[in-house]
């Protein structure tokens, strides 16, 4: 039976999946564009480069978590996705810094689309075991001590990463691939699945029929969102399309911006996501909190109240100040703040979208959630590229800002998917 107490210790251990994931990404996303200016693409060309992978994602998130959902092994539903997908990723990442030096663009393109495919592979599953093995009322709870974890790997990429990638470009890539690998085989051995989804010693893996019930359950979750009379979930989905968007712009861009705009260090401008990564890491336990204690709607909104302001004190701190180490230090402390805020919008969002369903179709809701946030990660980088070619790269923040702005009114509408207490 799934325990009804909130047992810290656990998640902390779970915690180090989404450690693992959310190391790659900050790396990926801060220096795969500079990579890509080596061989003279443009912007917006570069944009349309990092959706590729995006692609794979969006088209397989929700479609592994419907099937993690109908699985059924000796290690349970979640576990063999996970042993498949990291070790393979984590190989393909590390290659990446050696197509640079081979300078070969179709290599490096071939080899980001297979690291972002094994990615997809595993990702669904790994974050569905957090509600697997809470209870709605701890769920919130439950994501904030997962995206502190999180934020610990988001952290480390940015401030180990800094110094290695000043002494060699390669080394953040290679030292996060080890760790990814180490993170998620954590997991597998100390996180053991509802015995309801494991099959017993010498019994066949229960694979038969599980196509024909992963698209019987793709479909009624896509109804679910499209064709339900209430639309708290569309309307949650698109809030999470949209804040994604403008964070996704930001952070594809923002080492690129920091270069090109302010004339510092791309590592410099990684740095700055870095401070808003450590105010997320260190907020993200008590974010779950208070969105157990006062709503999960009313922290989100508050949230993005905290993040459009700090964005708003981005824009008028370049119109008045003109130093560029002043102007650093401001978006230093601009950064942290929004961290704040931005982890009352992400801790409280997932448990809002499974708490709209039923325990047995959880992998399959994680998945919505992994399909619209991917389907901003293609969005964002093209638009982002074409303002930033058409107009400048002073474009990028207010760009950020508006769908920050949108965002906030879709989740208005958001009726459902508040905490669960238990009877």
């Amino acid at each position: 039976m799934k325990s009804t107490k909130f047992s810290f210790t656990k998640l902390l251990l779970l915690g180090f999946g989404f450690f693992g994931i959310s190391l790659l990404w900050p790396l990926y996303n801060s220096y795969v564009p500079i990579f890509l200016k080596d061989f003279n693409l443009s912007s917006t060309l570069i944009g349309f480069v990092m959706t590729i992978d995006n692609i794979f994602a969006i088209i397989m998130l929700p479609l592994i978590g419907v099937l993690s959902d109908q699985t059924r092994t000796q290690l349970g539903r979640r576990m063999p996705y996970i042993l498949v997908g990291a070790p393979l990723s984590a190989i393909t990442f590390a290659l990446i810094p050696l197509t640079r030096a081979w300078q070969l663009l179709w290599l490096m393109m071939l080899n980001i689309i297979f690291m972002n495919f094994f990615m997809a592979l595993f990702r669904s599953p790994v974050i569905a075991l957090m509600p697997d093995i809470t209870p709605s009322e701890y769920r919130s709870q439950a994501n904030g001590v997962i995206n502190f974890m999180g934020g610990v790997g988001a952290l480390l990429a940015f401030f180990a990463g800094k110094p290695l990638y000043d002494k060699h470009y390669s080394l953040p890539f290679y030292v996060a691939a080890i760790i990814m690998v180490v993170s998620q085989l954590l997991v597998v051995l100390f996180i053991k699945e509802d015995e309801k989804y494991r099959t017993k010693s010498g019994e066949k893996n229960k694979f038969e029929n599980v196509y024909k019930k992963t698209m019987v359950e793709l479909s009624e979750n896509l109804r679910d969102v499209f064709k339900s009379n209430e639309k708290s979930l569309l309307m949650m989905l698109l809030s999470i399309l949209l804040w994604f968007i403008g964070y996704n712009a930001l952070e594809t861009f923002f080492t690129s911006y920091a270069k090109f705009q302010m004339g510092i260090k791309e590592s410099t401008g990684a740095l700055v996501l870095g401070f808003f990564s450590l105010t997320f890491m260190l907020f993200a336990i008590p974010a779950g909190f208070i969105g157990s204690k006062i709503g999960r709607k009313k922290t989100m909104t508050i949230g993005l109240l905290i993040v459009i302001a700090i964005l708003l004190g981005v824009i008028v701190s370049t119109r008045l100040i003109s130093d560029a180490n002043l102007l650093t230090k401001v978006f230093f402390a601009l950064f942290a703040i929004g961290g704040l805020g931005w982890a009352m919008v992400n801790v409280n969002s997932l448990p809002t979208i499974v708490d709209m369903t039923v325990g047995e179709k959880v992998g399959g809701y994680t998945g919505l959630y992994y399909f619209f946030s991917m389907a901003a990660n293609i969005i964002a980088p093209p638009l982002a590229g074409f303002f930033i070619d058409k107009i400048g790269y002073n474009t990028l923040i207010i760009l950020t800002l508006v769908f920050f702005l949108l965002a906030i009114l879709t989740l208005q509408f958001v009726k459902r998917g508040d905490v669960k207490v238990r009877k």
